[in-house]
Formats: C-alpha cells, structure tokens, sequence
C-alpha cells in the first residue's frame, strides 16, 4: 500500500471520529503511541514492533489529515535523497 492509498484508508476508517477529537486531543493519542513504540523497540518483541510501528504510523496519518497535509507530497520533500544537501548518503556535518 503506498503512502496516498494508506492516508485515504485512514481518513475513510477514522475520519469522521478523528474530525470529533480534534487535533489537540489526536496528537495526544499520537504522543502516546510515540512512547508505546519505544517501549517495543527496546524491550519488546518484533510483533511488539510491528503493533507499535503501524498505531504510530495510523496516528500520525490522522493528525496529518487533520492539518490538511498529504503525506504523499511531504514524502516526497525525501525522494532526491537529503533535503538539506541533497545527497544519499546525507553529506551534512553531524551536530
């Protein structure tokens, strides 16, 4: 599934529920899962990973519906490599 098909999956599942939370209370949601996921990266197991990965994955597709940002486009802000140098590998200075 790409990025467009899994934002429009999203917003047909919990659109309409997401749209009654809000933003505020969504990114919460989001928040939460952020540290469910590093919980599983670090001592869970890999379904614990997969679980975690796809909630912080459908939380943040949410939160971008709500903001009115397509995840397709800002993905590609990453497909010629860096955005700040341009290249693959990254050449920035590390700081």
């Amino acid at each position: 599934m790409d990025i467009a098909a899994f934002q429009q999956q999203m917003r047909a599942t919990y659109g309409a529920r997401d749209r009654a939370r809000g933003a505020a209370r969504t990114f919460a949601w989001f928040a939460e899962e952020c540290g469910e996921l590093s919980r599983a990266v670090f001592r869970g197991t890999h379904h614990d990973r997969i679980v975690e990965f796809s909630d912080v994955l459908a939380w943040l597709t949410s939160l971008a519906d709500l903001a009115g940002v397509d995840l397709d486009e800002a993905a590609r802000r990453y497909a010629d490599g860096c955005p700040r140098c341009g290249a693959t590998p990254c050449h920035c200075a590390r700081g």
